[in-house]
């Protein structure tokens, strides 16, 4: 299957490469996922950050803010035994060569990751399990017209610190507004900014130990009645 034209080449990344074949960005001085392992990253931070794959139903619904590589959606299809969507927000989507480069990292993901980059700038992107919708733009314009429900996310944009309009108290309040009740979210970061936002978005949030050198990571779940708040430590 050949691929189909670039979602949108005039936005990809400017990218520095170390040593591993992790991707950095230049415009943010991020990397793309971590250093000590980007895949036992996902997992940690992701999945068992959201309880997958043990809450995925068929129908259940993922979104996630940075897409980035794709490695969290590949992840995602590794443990899907059934049919589930995943809609990833992404300002600066890689090119095909910049995706190959970065995929070439995780030989045990690389029939998912072919089939993600057969199907790159589809509307709809097949990827094991996962029914994959990108939808490409600043968050801050596209994440408030999204009028869908998302079951988890998977909140992995560059740091706050690096890109903090990825992470405003109205773009948590849009993830907030967009998570179906007992829906939860995960994230790598701590930053106490971020947790207040989820926590007045109306989740309760917890703090759980990072990956790698990250002290600690952060989680939550919208309760079924909206009760809000912050724990462990918060």
């Amino acid at each position: 299957m050949s691929a189909l034209p670039d979602p949108d080449p005039a936005r990809h990344p400017q990218l520095d490469w170390r040593e591993g074949g992790v991707p950095v960005s230049t415009r943010f001085d991020d990397p793309y996922f971590s250093l000590a392992g980007g895949l036992a990253e996902t997992r940690h931070v992701f999945l068992d950050g959201n309880d997958l794959p043990a809450r995925l139903r068929p129908g259940f619904h993922v979104a996630e803010l940075g897409f980035g590589t794709g490695l969290n959606c590949l992840a995602l299809a590794q443990v899907a035994a059934v049919p589930v969507i995943m809609t990833s927000f992404e300002a600066w989507p890689m090119s095909l060569p910049q995706l190959a480069q970065a995929h070439a990292g995780f030989p045990e993901l690389a029939d998912l990751s072919a089939q993600l980059r057969a199907g790159w700038g589809a509307n709809v992107i097949r990827v094991g399990q996962v029914e994959l919708r990108l939808v490409i733009g600043e968050v801050a314009q596209t994440l408030p017209d999204w009028q869908d429900w998302a079951d988890a996310w998977f909140l992995d944009g560059f740091s706050p610190a690096k890109n903090p309009g990825m992470w405003t108290p109205e773009i948590m309040a849009h993830v907030g507004r967009c998570t179906a009740p007992g829906g939860s979210f995960a994230t790598y970061t701590a930053a106490g900014a971020v947790r207040r936002a989820l926590a007045e978005a109306g989740f309760q949030v917890t703090r759980r130990p990072g990956f790698g050198r990250k002290r600690h990571m952060s989680v939550g779940v919208k309760p079924y009645r909206p009760t809000g708040g912050m724990r462990d430590g918060a």
